[in-house]
């Protein structure tokens, strides 16, 4: 349970108790409702991270609603629906270090418009992979995006922090929207209409890093050279 969610239905219990006692039981249904309503919709249970190498994890719980590239051919993006019946909590789609954070103030048009993903009020996460083997150096972007009813997005981690794939860093109240975006070399695991799971399914698989297996590459072309055998 997110504790948010106390904080929305302690006074909604309180209310009702005062309004049982004040006037008749049936008018304390109402707030008791929806105590119960606020302490459903902050739940936050615990979830199977998977353990593949490169495997791209869903940032949050619903529906796909895009899975498309970039104008460039360079980027894929996959976009993710959340419902106000969907656990809303926000975890980290991969392992890795927060290397940027930018909060943009927008408008709070319907999540399900394409237009929300450039004007909605938003919170953009850029991650870079680290320890996860050969995807080290990959580059991916989540965004929470606001919705029709959202009005305040939670990401708790800071610049320079490290995250492990899966783990839980904030989220957005209400129905709302995340975003992924990652490089086109990757091999799509979701399709449009798929329901998916914050933090285990998993929406794609990186390829590894160019820069990284290049390194790689060379570091063993060099160990095998100064081996004996090649002398």
């Amino acid at each position: 349970m997110v504790r948010d969610g106390y904080f929305y239905a302690l006074p909604l219990i309180a209310a009702g108790f005062l309004l049982d006692w004040l006037t008749q039981p049936a008018w304390a249904i109402i707030p008791f409702l929806l105590a119960f309503f606020f302490l459903w919709f902050f739940r936050d249970p615990e979830r199977a991270i998977p353990s593949e190498p490169g495997a791209l994890v869903s940032p949050g719980d619903g529906k796909v609603t895009d899975v498309s590239t970039s104008a460039d051919g360079k980027q894929w993006r996959i976009s993710i629906f959340l419902s106000v019946f969907n656990v809303h909590v926000n975890r980290s789609p991969m392992a890795g270090v927060v290397r940027e954070i930018l909060y943009q103030r927008g408008k709070f048009l319907n999540a399900m418009n394409v237009a929300s993903a450039e004007l909605n009020e938003q919170n953009i996460v850029t991650v870079v992979g680290d320890g996860d083997g050969d995807r080290e150096g990959q580059r991916v972007v989540f965004k929470q995006i606001a919705g029709l009813l959202a009005r305040r997005i939670v990401f708790h981690p800071k610049i320079g922090d490290r995250l492990e794939r899966g783990q839980r860093v904030g989220l957005i109240k209400f129905g709302s929207r995340v975003d992924v975006q990652f490089d086109a070399s990757a091999r799509i695991n979701v399709k449009v209409g798929d329901r998916v799971k914050g933090g285990a399914s998993v929406l794609a698989y990186l390829s590894p890093d160019p820069k990284a297996r290049a390194a790689q590459e060379s570091q063993l072309a060099g160990t095998s050279s100064d081996s004996p055998r090649a002398r």
